[in-house]
């Protein structure tokens, strides 16, 4: 039987990246040289793209605040990215102040969240802990936590009983629509969420980036 060839996703949704990654206050962020390094290793014709404005500069802005948009383009598929120029806290820094050095480390998480588009430490975004199918990483070094409450299912309908899995088909987006509403900005929720239901083909998949867009929204 003819083994069934990966998707580009799938490929880079199994890299295990919590080795490469840093915390700052709440946020956790990926190396973007390792991130490219990795698609490159898998994908060598992989290509990025800066997007620059009308007057040639490598950057958007709107008078009061700037953003920068890029694209990682892997085997014909481009996933374009736009992020704020942002201080260490994450807020907007005002256009009159935004030097050389913000705009360049604006692009440099932005084409890291390019990648994640196609894969690549998305999970990092919907808060997980592992990628999918890791099934050959060495154990991580534990983080501290509070130890987990066992929690009643909550009262919504898409949520299934404990230790009953409905299953979710990849073509059923308002299901799955749903269940990333529910679950958007709640680590304990998204775990729940994919480990409560029997998610079928790239149904997993397609949750995680509607947590991603949902969270970067908030």
């Amino acid at each position: 039987m003819a083994q069934v060839q990966k998707s580009v996703f799938e490929t880079l949704n199994a890299v295990n990246c919590n080795e490469h990654t840093e915390k700052k206050g709440l946020l956790t962020y990926l190396s973007w040289a390792w991130a490219w390094a990795e698609v490159k290793k898998r994908y060598p014709l992989a290509t990025y793209t800066i997007y620059e404005d009308e007057n040639g500069r490598p950057y958007f802005s709107d008078g009061r605040t700037c953003w920068v948009k890029t694209g990682v383009t892997i085997e014909g598929l481009e996933h374009i990215e736009y992020l704020p120029v942002m201080d260490a806290k994450n807020n907007s820094i005002p256009a009159e102040r935004v030097t050389s050095f913000d705009m360049n480390k604006a692009i440099q998480r932005s084409l890291t969240k390019a990648c994640a588009r196609h894969g690549l430490g998305l999970y990092i975004y919907a808060g997980e802990d592992l990628p999918e199918g890791d099934a050959e990483t060495p154990a991580e070094k534990p983080v501290a936590k509070a130890p987990a409450k066992k929690e009643e299912a909550p009262k919504v309908p898409e949520k299934p009983a404990p230790k009953t899995k409905i299953s979710v088909a990849e073509d059923n987006d308002e299901l799955i629509q749903k269940v990333a509403k529910w679950a958007a900005g709640d680590t304990n929720r998204v775990l729940r969420a994919r480990d409560g239901y029997a998610w079928e083909g790239n149904a997993l998949a397609k949750f995680f980036a509607i947590v991603a867009e949902l969270q970067e929204k908030k």
